[in-house]
């Protein structure tokens, strides 16, 4: 029987803002054989939680699963507020956790998580940090990672580095964009060819910050805006370092998708991506807003090509337990 499954989150891509995972997994969840509803479209926010809240009702006879991605920031309410509908309903709901801060919830909101995340079908969380920590704090959570059609990637061997950075994720604090310029700034002292591109959409003030800051101080800064997958794919192949600059994070799927292009990856050490990129192994971790050791990072690269292959080799070998082939199957599992 085609199992029917209403998904909830925050399904913005057609307007302007980065894909989540209800615009990647729910689509290949279709291809797999399950009937999808969507809420969360609404630009407004008071608006999509009305969404949210009268898709549960709305559907509520003709519903399987309620899957919910959940967020650590003001998101968090609106699936603490679906899940209080769902159980209401007697629905079975899953949340999936995608917020990189969700264990400083756990810890201020205490009686909201517990009937969040104690009273669901399931928990899914595509990083081994956030099910760890859920798991240490009494909560049960399984682990299925993001995924990527990895035969969309194709792995370019960069034989010599050159000084160029690519960053791609959303303009907002909890990313350090900012960070990204000053380490183009402290670089091209060195290596005067410097430049760097950055990917995204604004989500805050940061955007404008960063451009300011790189008209100031006469910095090589390309600004893209939003790209789609195969424009920012394509735009990669210009570009031989990708940098990550979070202060926050879970599990982006942006470093999946770069390690796959065999670009090499230096990442702040926060959050799951420890648990993505071991150091110096599959790419390089650096403490959080340490723009001196990113810096250095990014000099042995330029400084040992003879890295390069090992590193990128590597982690394109780690990425394909994340191929959607592998993954479809733990999603089905527990769908069925």
């Amino acid at each position: 029987m085609k199992r029917k499954i209403l998904y909830i989150g925050n399904k913005l891509a057609a307007k302007g803002a980065t894909p989540t995972s209800i615009d990647t997994l729910g689509p290949k969840l279709a291809a797999s054989g399950f009937s999808l509803r969507y809420a969360g479209t609404k630009t407004s926010k008071a608006k999509r939680l009305i969404q949210m809240l009268f898709a549960i009702f709305k559907n509520r006879n003709w519903i399987d699963y309620v899957l919910i991605d959940t967020y650590s920031t003001q998101n968090f309410w609106f699936a603490y507020l679906s899940a209080r509908l769902c159980v209401f309903f007697q629905l079975k709901y899953i949340p999936i956790l995608h917020g990189g801060n969700l264990p400083y919830r756990l810890k201020s909101n205490p009686k909201a998580s517990d009937f969040l995340f104690k009273k669901s079908y399931l928990n899914v969380s595509p990083s081994l940090y956030l099910k760890e920590f859920f798991n240490s704090q009494g909560y049960s959570v399984i682990h299925i990672p993001n995924a990527i059609e990895l035969e969309k990637y194709e792995f370019k061997k960069r034989e010599l580095l050159r000084p160029k950075l690519l960053w791609v994720r959303s303009f907002a604090d909890l990313y350090n964009p900012l960070l990204a310029l000053k380490i183009l700034e402290s670089l091209k002292q060195s290596f005067p060819l410097a430049e760097l591109c950055m990917v995204g959409p604004a989500k805050d003030t940061s955007l404008n910050e960063c451009r300011i800051y790189a008209a100031k101080n006469k910095l090589p800064v390309t600004f893209m805006g939003k790209l789609s997958k195969s424009e920012w794919i394509a735009l990669s192949e210009n570009y031989d370092i990708f940098i990550n600059t979070s202060h926050f994070d879970n599990f982006p799927v942006s470093i999946i998708e770069a390690m796959a292009l065999g670009l090499p990856v230096v990442s702040t050490n926060v959050g799951g991506i420890p648990y993505m990129i071991e150091d110096k192994t599959t790419g390089f971790l650096v403490e959080d807003n340490d723009l001196v050791n990113f810096v250095e990072k990014i000099k042995f690269l330029l400084n040992n090509s003879q890295k390069i292959y090992e590193i990128t080799g590597n982690a394109r070998a780690q990425v394909k337990d994340f191929n959607w082939s592998v993954v479809e199957n733990q999603w089905i599992k527990i769908l069925q």
